[in-house]
């Protein structure tokens, strides 16, 4: 009779954080975080489709350069062509024009508390379009806590007469909606290198947003802004968008996707300080309670506390 002992599968160890990979998840939610206040400070001056075609084009120079450097000139099926066009509009183009059209009248840290939200919209999209990954009770409490908070945050701006600060959180929150497509969308790029993913979206994504400001004009007449939003401009394209896009994928090599994930809890936190430290910005107690809330429908449907607690 076999021995059923000797036939076990080894079960590989689950990615770990040491210090040096937690102090590259801080780094980049230091750097998202900053991304807000750079996009504060750039639509004061620069229309927000103008903020976008820069920060697009910029960062795809960089990371194209980058990836040259690294492996010389990928390979570029018409399929990988053609999805990643699609990547390019529901990951970049109307996601980043919705947040910066909502920053014209709100401010970095508040924009970053409802960009939280992403991961709530990513499960609930998930469990329309896949079969692998369903709601459970956990999941359902977890989006439930989210959007009371979103509740929380726009009622309270609603009932204090704020209208255009309503509106303005509605269109991130709608930003939210893209990127959690997104993040179901980009499955298909599985087994592709990510880096290569991120430079096909963003030269993706300048060739459209290039189209289209020759078509409307946008760019016709425009003057050169003031030396902060200029600097704003770059601090978006060049370490919020192409150096991030790089950390993400190194911290998501070194330590799992599970682990990368906790940068949604840390982006708010450091798109709030930035904001008061830099833009002299406060929040109210209601923008206070519903950062709570989607902060506790993130922990919720992060499942590891109560995993830990159990074990």
């Amino acid at each position: 009779m076999a021995n059923s002992d000797a036939v076990k599968p080894e079960i590989p160890p689950a990615p770990v954080m040491d210090l040096a990979t937690w102090g590259l998840l801080l780094l980049l939610a230091l750097i998202w975080g900053g991304s807000f206040l750079f996009g504060r400070i750039a639509v004061q001056e620069v229309p927000p489709l103008a903020v976008v075609f820069f920060r697009v084009a910029l960062a795809a120079i960089a990371i194209w350069a980058w990836l040259l450097f690294r492996s010389g000139m990928p390979k570029l099926t018409p399929w990988f062509i053609g999805a990643i066009a699609g990547m390019a509009v529901f990951n970049n183009i109307i996601p980043f024009s919705l947040i910066f059209y909502g920053q014209q009248e709100i401010g970095s840290g508040l924009a970053s508390i409802v960009n939280a939200m992403t991961p709530i919209w990513t499960v609930l999209i998930a469990n329309v379009l896949t079969s692998d990954e369903r709601l459970s009770a956990r999941k359902l409490v977890g989006i439930l806590a989210g959007f009371a908070g979103v509740a929380v945050l726009m009622g309270g701006d609603a009932l204090a007469g704020l209208k255009a600060s309503a509106w303005a959180q509605a269109a991130v929150l709608l930003a939210t909606i893209s990127y959690g497509y997104a993040s179901v969308y980009g499955k298909r790029f599985k087994g592709i290198d990510p880096i290569l993913v991120a430079a096909g979206q963003l030269a993706a994504s300048t060739v459209m947003m290039a189209a289209y400001m020759l078509a409307s004009g946008t760019l016709a007449g425009f003057a050169l802004p003031s030396q902060a939003a200029v600097w704003s401009l770059i601090g978006l394209a060049l370490p919020c968008t192409a150096f991030a896009y790089v950390l993400f994928f190194t911290i998501l090599s070194r330590a799992g996707a599970t682990n990368v994930s906790l940068v949604t809890f840390l982006v708010p936190v450091s798109g709030v300080l930035l904001g008061i430290v830099f833009l002299g910005e406060s929040l109210s107690p209601w923008h206070i309670g519903g950062m709570v809330l989607i902060g506790l429908g993130l922990l919720v449907l992060d499942g590891r506390l109560f995993a830990a607690r159990r074990t």
